[in-house]
């Protein structure tokens, strides 16, 4: 028991402290262990004391070459010590995919500034999480970090949501994702572009793959570059002015219009069929019925990804260094499937690096 304790608080990497002064500065003014400049300046990028626009997001969550970040907002009330400060931010950085997780631990950080003014309770709390797994305080909340499931984070969107906004087009980004692509989300809400990103991966949900996920990207060379070395990706902007990427993206999602974009070169590979027709109509009236919960339309939707591995189950073979399985071309193509679902075989093969070298 408490060796997977010990794993489990051993996913926190760091605290940060931004605020906003009454000159409406915004400085970075402690964290805990050390961090690096690139990640400080991306860090102050994302908390929203930085924008322009003067909107306040609560809470926000990313993640930036395997470091994923969560941060919580607030307005500092005129009750309070912090008598030079406006609003600041609390930022955790993890190695997991948690936001419930860090959203409430880091609303009890910032309680706990509001109250003491200083970040010496902060850290003591931090290391009590980070060296126990939990922290407790009358006035300020208590947090067990074993409360915070990870398969819980993973379910927490609503497939039933996607279905309702794009109806059949979903199959779009069931292929997209099955077929390990790149998908661009954008809407001019943070909220909305990470509540969409975040439910995608469940759509593969064999996989469990949470690290494709880059739920908040600015249109900045570093962040571009860290993000164009994954292979396939979900990444969500609220930069309009990312459409004109094409280089990003092999489907794009304007959530705000509810349009899904192929791009030209994917095309090929997401060429849809009689298969796709049938996995849409399965993911709508899965979708569609009330009785079904979100966790309940995700498993009708990963029994027929099984089938779809089941398909191609007879067409793979022992590689050559007996290593793992390959794909037998000539014999997927002695079956005689319709074009778009032997070409899409043929692509999650490749996904699934089941292609001869």
């Amino acid at each position: 028991m408490a060796a997977t304790e010990a794993a489990d608080t051993q996913l926190m990497l760091g605290v940060g402290l931004i605020e906003k002064d009454t000159n409406g500065e915004v400085l970075w003014v402690w964290c805990y262990p050390s961090t690096t400049a690139t990640l400080r300046n991306l860090l102050l990028r994302k908390c929203c004391l930085t924008d322009e626009n003067k909107l306040l997001h609560p809470f926000v969550f990313g993640q930036y070459r395997r470091t994923w970040f969560y941060i919580t907002t607030v307005e500092v009330p005129d009750s309070s010590i912090l008598k030079k400060v406006t609003h600041f931010s609390i930022v955790l950085t993890a190695k997991d995919f948690n936001p419930e997780k860090y959203a409430a631990f880091t609303r009890i950080l910032c309680r706990m500034y509001l109250k003491h003014g200083s970040p010496v309770k902060m850290m003591e709390s931090y290391i009590a999480v980070l060296t126990k797994g939990i922290c407790q305080s009358e006035e300020n909340g208590s947090f067990l970090s074993k409360d915070f499931d990870a398969r819980k984070a993973y379910l927490a969107g609503s497939i039933k949501d996607i279905v309702s906004q794009f109806g059949m087009e979903t199959v779009i980004l069931h292929t997209a994702l099955m077929l390990k692509k790149r998908i661009v989300v954008y809407h001019p809400k943070i909220e909305a572009v990470q509540e969409f990103t975040r439910t995608l991966p469940a759509l593969v949900w064999h996989r469990q793959d949470w690290t494709i996920l880059h739920s908040y990207v600015h249109l900045d060379a570093d962040e571009l570059e860290a993000l164009q070395m994954c292979p396939g990706y979900i990444a969500g902007f609220v930069d309009l002015d990312v459409s004109n990427r094409s280089d990003l993206y092999d489907v794009f999602v304007n959530l705000a219009d509810s349009e899904i974009t192929i791009a030209p070169l994917a095309k090929e590979a997401m060429t849809m069929g009689k298969l796709h027709k049938e996995i849409g109509q399965l993911i709508v009236q899965s979708a569609e019925d009330p009785e079904k919960s979100d966790s309940q339309v995700i498993q009708d939707i990963s029994l027929k990804t099984k089938e779809i591995f089941t398909n191609l189950a007879p067409f793979s073979e022992v590689s050559d260094d007996g290593e793992k399985r390959v794909l037998n071309y000539e014999a997927l193509k002695q079956r005689r499937f319709p074009p778009a679902t032997e070409n899409f075989l043929y692509h999650l093969a490749a996904a699934e690096q089941m292609l001869k070298i």
